[in-house]
């Protein structure tokens, strides 16, 4: 019987600050007998074929007796997990075959085995008709995901009133959530302004993504004086993906009843014991500005279905583009992980682990 590799991300210990890809991670080498597996009732053996990379990752890895209901703390010798698509190849459960194809939040190990009962048995969703895609299959990690319903939510959930002609300002504008709000801020009439790590990213904001106004912020170390410059009518909605001095910044320049979306807050994740704070709430209730947080997975039910129909027709009629920063093989995601919270991605990380 044939033996096969089945690689795992152990989660190794507690990052102090950033995540370093060989401290905090570690590779370990394995093997799986498939003919051997014996499944239980309801369990199916899948085939880990993408794994996304995502930063809200790094707020899993904290101390443990800091509690929350939305994101359990990982323990020392987990295997490290995330969003995946897998290939069912050994099935007792009625519901998948082999060879469907799957979503799940599931462990960075090259085989797994899920069992009900399991949080990743609750994420676990059939993939219809994804083989027949013109699309490639880990869009739905990112286009199709969470980052894109991200997108869509956090505009229409809190960002509305869309009026055109007014401002919308967008952090981290290049990665997985900020190109799609940019380009979809464009669609409905807004003025697009984006901020971005590096020059390369800015001109594809500006030349590709057509924004109306983008800079590095690594370049423009005051945030309020650029902000000034290129929103000079101020901002009707500000995308926030980062958090910190970029959020003072963009309330400093923010109108009456602009509507902030908090979506992320990636200059924060590794700094929990000295978060920056925000040191303007006053010109919030002065200027009647809404600020209003948002979980993907709490709204499904409500906006899933339009956000899938608005972004697949925007997508057919070419409105909408995709950057994808794709890795090759289970031992990169580490690397992949770490090189988030550097600036080195460009677009949705993805890490493609095998072949379909």
């Amino acid at each position: 019987m044939p033996v096969k590799s089945n690689t795992q991300i152990i989660y190794k210990e507690m990052p102090q600050g950033y995540p370093d890809a060989s401290r905090t991670f570690e590779i370990r080498k394995g093997t799986i007998i498939i003919e051997d597996v014996v499944l239980k009732t309801d369990e199916i053996l899948v085939r880990t074929i993408y794994a996304a990379v995502d930063p809200y990752l790094r707020c899993f890895m904290r101390d443990p007796s800091i509690e929350s209901k939305i994101i359990p703390a990982m323990l020392n010798g987990d295997v490290m997990y995330g969003c995946t698509i897998s290939e069912v190849i050994k099935s007792n459960n009625t519901e998948y075959t082999v060879g469907d194809l799957v979503e799940s939040f599931s462990n960075w190990e090259e085989y797994s085995i899920i069992s009900p009962g399991t949080f990743q048995a609750t994420t676990l969703k059939k993939m219809k008709n994804a083989r027949k895609s013109p699309y490639p299959i880990s869009y739905h990690l990112g286009f199709f995901g969470y980052p894109g319903f991200a997108a869509y939510l956090g505009l229409h959930k809190v960002g509305e009133p869309l009026t055109s002609g007014q401002t919308l300002f967008v952090s981290n504008a290049a990665g997985a959530i900020g190109q799609l709000v940019g380009q979809y801020g464009k669609i409905l009439g807004l003025r697009v302004v984006g901020s971005a790590g590096n020059d390369e990213k800015v001109n594809y904001l500006l030349k590709d993504l057509g924004f109306d106004a983008a800079f590095n912020y690594k370049k423009h170390k005051d945030f309020d004086a650029i902000l000034k410059q290129t929103c000079p009518d101020g901002i009707d909605i500000y995308f926030d993906n980062v958090g910190g001095k970029m959020l003072d910044a963009a309330i400093n320049n923010c109108n009456d009843h602009a509507r902030i979306p908090l979506c992320g807050m990636i200059s924060q994740y590794n700094r929990p014991s000295e978060m920056e704070p925000i040191h303007n709430m006053f010109i919030v209730l002065g200027k009647k500005i809404r600020l209003e947080g948002f979980v993907v997975n709490e709204e499904a039910e409500r906006y899933g279905e339009e956000f899938g129909e608005t972004f697949t027709k925007y997508l057919i009629e070419g409105k909408l583009k995709y950057q994808e920063h794709i890795f090759n093989g289970i031992e990169t995601l580490p690397e992949a992980f770490a090189g988030l919270f550097h600036g080195k991605n460009f677009g949705k990380v993805v890490v493609k682990i095998a072949d379909l």
